[in-house]
Parts: structure tokens; C-alpha cells; sequence
């Protein structure tokens, strides 16, 4: 398999002029049970113009031989099927990829309704596919859609929540400034059986009501970034049979190396961190990470 990523993230100048280092950071020292990065985007380039190939071998290596993908356009969504019927089993036999597929919240404010409409039969045809198990990324993003684009965002949140109920389907939510709206459209609609805040980014208010759900809270590297106390907090009082952990790579690159393109191989910097703010074993953190995946998503 030998799949190019379709969109390229390698600018390496800021707006004002400054260069900015882009280089992939080095392998962290690999975990010792391995865990699942339940959130990817393997479509996205980084500045390294590494194939699926490659970022699959480093993670493997890095004890991180299991990903989910996520295509949240009709492009990358596309793309997501094709390197779903193109993987090859990793060493230890196991295909290394699960899929899922959705129109983005941001992308859903921008398309007018007809547009919208089709994009979604697309998203559910492409959905019809044993390896892909999840509705999403969908949800509400308040801090890059303006309020008049919101209804939008909202009309198709709802509907990939109503996808998710009738596949079956785990449903990822991208929730950005808009917890309250989030919660309230989970709790008209109905949320999904197995519901995940992917990166999540609320406080310890959202993790009580979402331990009160029993909705999954996935966290990715900016629980290590030193601004991130409230989430810290979060992560520590919730239940952990509800954690999940991902990379939401190539974004959001865990400390030291924010900024850099980040990779399912730099898991471990978030399992690692996770397992302290905790007080818990990183061994047996990564067990429940892997089971609880697993109850998530399905068998690999």
C-alpha cells in the first residue's frame, strides 16, 4: 500500500515572514502494550511527504499498531474507502486500519442545502463497508463558522446523528466552542449508543455530563500543552472505562514538539501523560485505552 496522503501540510513560513520548524519529531521510546490512535487523518501530508506506508511502519514501531482514519470530505472520505480495500495486514497479520466517514461541521456551513444533500447519500454509501465503523468527524464548530452559518452546521449534525443510529455506526463529534449546542442536539436526537467527544476540548462540566451519558471522551495532545489545566482536570475525573486517546495527527502535535507534524507514532507522548495526570500505571492505562477502543470501534 503505497497511498500518497491527497492534501499537503508543509508550510514551513508564518504570516509574518518568521520560518518555522516543520521537521518530524523523533520516535518517542515505544510502548510496552500497545494502543490504538482512534483518530487520524492519514490523507493530510506532513512536511516529511511521507507515504501511508511509512507513517504505519513508525507507529507500528512505536507500539501503535492500530489506527482509525477519518475522512471528513467527500474527497478525503473518498480516499479513506480506497485505503481501506488497498492495506495490507501489518507483521502481525491484522489489517492496521478502521474507517469513518462524515461531512465536517465546517465544510457542512459552507455547502448549500442540495449540495449538502447529495454529499450525505455519498457519506452513507461509502459508509456501506466492513471496516468502517464510525460516523464522523461531525458536530458544531463555533470558533470558524459565523453565527449564519450555524443553522446549517446544526441541520447536519442532526443528520449524521440520525446515520449513526440507524447503521449502528460509533458517531465522533467535533466540538469546538459549542458544548452546550452539542450536548442539547445529542440530547434531542437521541445520542448514538456509543457516542466520542473526539479531542476532547471541554472542561470538568462537559466530562461529568458526559460521564453521566456514558459518552466516550477522546484526548489528544493538547492535554500536554501547559495552557490546558481545565482539560487535564477532565481527563482526571472521568471514569476510565469512557477514555479513549488519539492523535488527530497531522494536527496537534503533543509537547515539546506543538507546532511539528504530528503522527500516530507520537501516541505514546499522550498516553504517557494521561497516565500521570491520573497516577496511574502506563501499562495498564494502555490495556483499558485498547479495550475500550475496541468496545468503540470493533475488532480490528
Amino acid at each position: 500500500m503505497s497511498l500518497r496522503p491527497i492534501r499537503s501540510r508543509s508550510t514551513t513560513t508564518e504570516a509574518d515572514g518568521r520560518s518555522r520548524d516543520r521537521s518530524a519529531p523523533p520516535p518517542p521510546e515505544p510502548l510496552a502494550v500497545a494502543v490504538p490512535d482512534n483518530h487520524t487523518h492519514l490523507d493530510i501530508a506532513d512536511a516529511e511527504d511521507r507515504t501511508v506506508d511509512d507513517l504505519l511502519a513508525l507507529a507500528a514501531a512505536a507500539g501503535v499498531p492500530r489506527a482509525v482514519q477519518i475522512g471528513c470530505d467527500l474527497p478525503a472520505a473518498r480516499w479513506t474507502r480506497e485505503l481501506l480495500d488497498a492495506q495490507q495486514p501489518g507483521v502481525d497479520g491484522v489489517l492496521p486500519l478502521l474507517g469513518g466517514v462524515a461531512i465536517h461541521p465546517n465544510e457542512a456551513a459552507r455547502l448549500d442545502p442540495a449540495d449538502l444533500d447529495a454529499a450525505l447519500v455519498e457519506v452513507e454509501q461509502l459508509l456501506d463497508h466492513p471496516r468502517m465503523r464510525v460516523v464522523g468527524e461531525t458536530g458544531l464548530d463555533h470558533f470558524r463558522t459565523p453565527p449564519e452559518g450555524r443553522a446549517a452546521q446544526e441541520e447536519s449534525f442532526r443528520r449524521h446523528v440520525d446515520l449513526a443510529r440507524r447503521t449502528g455506526l460509533a458517531l465522533q463529534i467535533h466540538d469546538r466552542d459549542a458544548h452546550d449546542d452539542v450536548v442539547r442536539v445529542l440530547r434531542e436526537e437521541g445520542a448514538p449508543e456509543r457516542t466520542v467527544f473526539h479531542c476532547f476540548s471541554g472542561g470538568v462540566e462537559l466530562a461529568r455530563v458526559a460521564a453521566d451519558n456514558g459518552w466516550y471522551c477522546s484526548f489528544a495532545g493538547v492535554l500536554t500543552f501547559r495552557n490546558a489545566q481545565d482539560l487535564r482536570e477532565a481527563c482526571a475525573l472521568l471514569p476510565r472505562e469512557l477514555l479513549l486517546v488519539e492523535t488527530d495527527a497531522p494536527f496537534l502535535t503533543p509537547h515539546p514538539f506543538r507546532g511539528r507534524p504530528n503522527a500516530s507514532y507520537l501516541l505514546p507522548h499522550t498516553v504517557r501523560a494521561m497516565a500521570g495526570l491520573r497516577g496511574e500505571d502506563v501499562d495498564e492505562l494502555a490495556a483499558v485505552l485498547t479495550a475500550n477502543t475496541e468496545t468503540v470501534y470493533g475488532a480490528w
